[in-house]
């Protein structure tokens, strides 16, 4: 159930996931999600939620300005 306008239904599909740094700004492109059909918010599982935290910690060490990258389940 979507938390902001309470519909039931909340469908499997893909994000753009931003971050914001103070001197950064990352983008993660093709990020599942569910994302609900009447209002479009979306919502990440803990598994997706990890990953991102990875990735961005990651991409926090290498980016001078912005950083964009796919989405993947293994992060090396």
């Amino acid at each position: 159930m979507c938390f902001y306008c309470k519909n039931a239904t909340l469908i499997d599909a893909y994000t753009t996931h931003v971050v914001t740094l103070e001197h950064c700004l990352i983008v993660v492109k093709n990020v599942p999600c569910q994302e609900c059909e009447l209002c479009g918010h979306k919502y990440f599982v803990d598994e997706v939620m990890e990953q991102l935290e990875l990735i961005v910690n990651q991409a926090k060490a290498l980016a001078s300005e912005i950083f964009v990258t796919e989405y993947s389940h293994q992060v090396a």
